[in-house]
C-alpha cells in the first residue's frame, strides 16, 4: 500500500471516529433532555417527595428538625414542623439550629410556626449547634427551651439592610441609568446613584420598627425588662454561657441533651425513637445529579443565594473578614 492511500485511510478512519463521538454525545444529550423533561413533570404532580428517616429506635417518637442554612424562605420548614405537629404519633420536635438568620418576614413565618406548636402543646425543644444568631435566635424564642453549648454563638440582635452601589463602575463603562419614579423614595436602593440622607433615614426608620419588634419577641419570650434587654441587644453575639446567664438561653448542652428535655416534656418514658425527615431519591434524581456534577449546578446556587435571592432587610448575623 502507497503513502498517499495510507494516509488516505487514516484519515477515513478519524473522520468515522469524529463522526461516532459527536453522535453519541449527542445521543447522550437526546437522553438527559428527555430525563429533564420526565422529571419536571412528574415532579410537578407528585405529593410524596419525603419519608422518615429513623435515626435511633425506641419508645415514642421525637423528630428532628434542621436549620441549618441561611433563611430565605420559611417554607421547608414551617412545613416539616406543621407536618409533626399534626402527626399524632411523635410526641415531640427537636430544632436543630445552625443559621446566621436572614430575610426578616421568612424569619417572622418560621418563629409564629414553632409558637403556634408550643402553643398546641406538643413540646418543641431548640438545640443550638455552633449558631443560633439574629433570625436564628429569633426563631428559636418560639420554643418551650433553648439548649446551647458553651461555646455556641448565640444572640445578635438586631436588623441589617445592605446593597451595593456601582455608579462610578457605571460611569466608567459608559452606561446610564434611566429611573421613572412615582415618589422620591420609590428607587431607594438603586445602585446606579449614591445613597442620600433622605434613603438613609427612610431605611433607618424601617431597621428601627423591626428591631422593636424583635426586641419586643425576646422580652416577652425570654421574660427580660426591654430595658435591660437593649443593653445585651447591640448586634453582638454572646457565647453559650455568656446567653445563659443574661438568660437569652434556658441551659447548657448537646443535641441529645435536647432530646432529653423533649422526652421529659412530652412524658416518654425510657428511650425515645428518633426520626427526621429525609427527600425520596429516586433513580432519575441520581442520574442527573451525577450528570450535573460539573460543578456549574453549586456555582449556581451560590450566585442565587448570596446575591439575586439575597433579602434587603434581615435578621442577619455577618463576620467581615
Amino acid at each position: 500500500m502507497t503513502q498517499p492511500e495510507q494516509n488516505k485511510r487514516k484519515n477515513r478512519k478519524a473522520f468515522w471516529i469524529v463522526l461516532i463521538s459527536f453522535l453519541s454525545l449527542c445521543f447522550l444529550f437526546g437522553i438527559i433532555i428527555v430525563l429533564l423533561i420526565f422529571k419536571s413533570i412528574f415532579s410537578g404532580i407528585s405529593t410524596t417527595e419525603y419519608e422518615y428517616e429513623v435515626i435511633k429506635s425506641g419508645k415514642e417518637k421525637i423528630a428532628i428538625v434542621d436549620l441549618d442554612y441561611t433563611i430565605i424562605t420559611p417554607d421547608i420548614l414551617v412545613k416539616q414542623i406543621k407536618k409533626f405537629r399534626e402527626d399524632k404519633s411523635i410526641k415531640a420536635i427537636v430544632l436543630r439550629i445552625d443559621s446566621p438568620g436572614g430575610g426578616s418576614a421568612a424569619t417572622h413565618e418560621m418563629y409564629e410556626e414553632v409558637k403556634k406548636t408550643r402553643d398546641s402543646g406538643k413540646p418543641i425543644v431548640v438545640s443550638v449547634g455552633t449558631v443560633a444568631a439574629s433570625g436564628g435566635y429569633y426563631v428559636a424564642c418560639g420554643a418551650n427551651k433553648i439548649v446551647a453549648n458553651p461555646s455556641s454563638l448565640v444572640g445578635s440582635i438586631g436588623v441589617i439592610i445592605q446593597y451595593i452601589t456601582i455608579r462610578d463602575l457605571a460611569e466608567k463603562l459608559g452606561i446610564k441609568d434611566v429611573t421613572i419614579t412615582s415618589g422620591d423614595l420609590k428607587d431607594t436602593g438603586n445602585p446606579f446613584r449614591d445613597v442620600n440622607e433622605r434613603d438613609k433615614k427612610y431605611l433607618q426608620d424601617i431597621i428601627n420598627d423591626s428591631y422593636e419588634l424583635f426586641l419586643e419577641i425576646v422580652a416577652k419570650e425570654r421574660n427580660i425588662n426591654i430595658d435591660t434587654l437593649k443593653n445585651v441587644a447591640t448586634g453582638r453575639v454572646y457565647t453559650g454561657r455568656q446567653a445563659l446567664k443574661i438568660g437569652l438561653i434556658d441551659t447548657l448542652g448537646t443535641l441529645d441533651d435536647a432530646i432529653k428535655i423533649a422526652a421529659e416534656l412530652s412524658n416518654i418514658k425510657g428511650e425515645p425513637t428518633i426520626i427526621k425527615e429525609k427527600k425520596k431519591t429516586y433513580f432519575l434524581d441520581l442520574l442527573l445529579e451525577k450528570i450535573s456534577q460539573i460543578g456549574l449546578s453549586e456555582l449556581n446556587n451560590l450566585i442565587k443565594e448570596e446575591y439575586l435571592n439575597k433579602p434587603i432587610l434581615q435578621y442577619k448575623y455577618e463576620i467581615r473578614k
